[in-house]
């Protein structure tokens, strides 16, 4: 169901990044074994939350701001 909703589509997007970045800052192997294919998502996910941190962090803070008001 949230592929028709926008707002639960970033949520996702930005839960998929997040987590990708944690695992693969402690197992770092998980997530780099499978840089191609339908598992590279994964691996480009933890890479655009390394590379662009604080930006997913403001996203995340907003997403966060956005859901208590509702």
């Amino acid at each position: 169901s949230a592929l028709f909703n926008f707002q639960s589509l970033l949520l996702v997007i930005l839960l998929m990044i997040c987590t990708c970045t944690y695992v693969r800052a402690v197992i770092p192997r998980l997530i780099d074994r499978n840089k191609e294919g339908f598992l590279g998502l994964f691996w480009m996910s933890a890479r655009i939350g390394e590379r662009l941190s604080p930006y997913v962090a403001i996203a995340c803070v907003v997403m966060a701001g956005t859901l208590l008001v509702q």
